[in-house]
């Protein structure tokens, strides 16, 4: 016998607008990451090489990002019943740490290179750096436009890694500038260090928000102490306990609570209200109350305290 659970919430994202920003991106990305890799190398320029390190981690970046798209349109099952959303805050988790890593090693190499400098060529340099800053600011530009489209971590890591690339390629266009001008070739590894820097703390505020997501935090935007009121304003709710708000994916959230009822009232209009404001108020449509009374479900400690303060 066939079954297919039924789910009143789909649990897929159709992101189109997100998919065919991502392919753009990685094509021109992976593009220039080759140019850059040849120019650095030719130039012997650090700045150059770290940024194109960071390019790299960029297309395995957007690599993970169109693979948790695809995955994310995957309808559930019954082994998967919330789908395959979790994937899209994994595979940005993925990237943060990536950006993280990758900026340490910008900055190892980078004190390497001022305990011992080396010559760098100036004019390829400067050329590199100026293409990178044309193709990053455009690519920064779109997935900006993305971001405010359509909500995804994915996407909005991918933001994060180029606007990195944005400030790299602005830093090696100061370092050769300061370069030609002073003499001193101890600014290319200085610049990466900052340009390393930045890197980090993009990818490490990547890390803790699909961390907050992993950890099953209840999100930034609401106030749970605020949501257990306007529950327990609803007409028969008496108590609200075991209250659990949290996100599968971004702007994907489920809410499931138990609320002790007065005997005399109808449950299913309590459950209703509470949905209604839910969904109303706080755009929460994915939600679990369950009705009870520590008259008829045994809460210990707590149904006892409840029951003498109602005397």
């Amino acid at each position: 016998m066939n079954y297919e659970d039924y789910h009143h919430l789909n649990h897929v994202k159709e992101q189109q607008t997100s998919k065919k920003t991502l392919w753009l991106t990685l094509m021109l990305t992976m593009f220039f990451t080759i140019v850059e890799i040849v120019g650095g190398l030719m130039s012997n320029s650090l700045a150059l090489l770290s940024d194109s390190a960071h390019m790299i981690s960029d297309v395995i970046a957007l690599g993970l990002s169109m693979a948790a798209i695809y995955m994310a349109a995957r309808k559930p099952n019954q082994k998967y019943t919330f789908g395959f959303l979790r994937f899209e805050i994994i595979a940005s988790f993925l990237n943060g740490l990536a950006l993280a890593v990758i900026a340490v090693g910008i900055i190892v190499e980078s004190i390497k290179r001022m305990i011992y400098p080396q010559g760098v060529d100036l004019q390829l340099m400067l050329l590199i750096a100026s293409i990178g800053l044309v193709v990053n600011i455009v690519l920064t530009v779109v997935l900006s436009r993305s971001t405010r489209e359509e909500e995804n971590l994915n996407v909005k890591s991918a933001l994060w890694h180029f606007f990195g690339d944005l400030l790299s390629s602005v830093g090696v266009i100061i370092s050769a500038v300061l370069i030609h001008v002073t003499g001193y070739s101890f600014f290319d590894p200085l610049i990466s260090m900052v340009i390393g820097g930045i890197i980090f703390t993009g990818g490490a505020k990547i890390i803790r928000e699909s961390h907050l997501i992993l950890m099953e935090s209840v999100p930034e935007k609401f106030d749970l102490d605020a949501i257990r009121r306007d529950i327990s304003e609803v007409e028969g709710a008496e108590d609200v306990h075991e209250l659990h708000l949290w996100s599968i994916s971004t702007d994907h959230y489920s809410l499931t609570a138990h609320v002790f009822v007065r005997e005399n009232i109808q449950p299913f209009c309590v459950i209703l209200a509470i949905n209604h404001i839910l969904k109303t108020k706080y755009g929460i449509t994915h939600t679990t109350i369950q009705i009870e009374h520590p008259a008829m479900h045994d809460h210990g400690e707590y149904g006892k305290q409840f029951m003498l303060q109602r005397a």
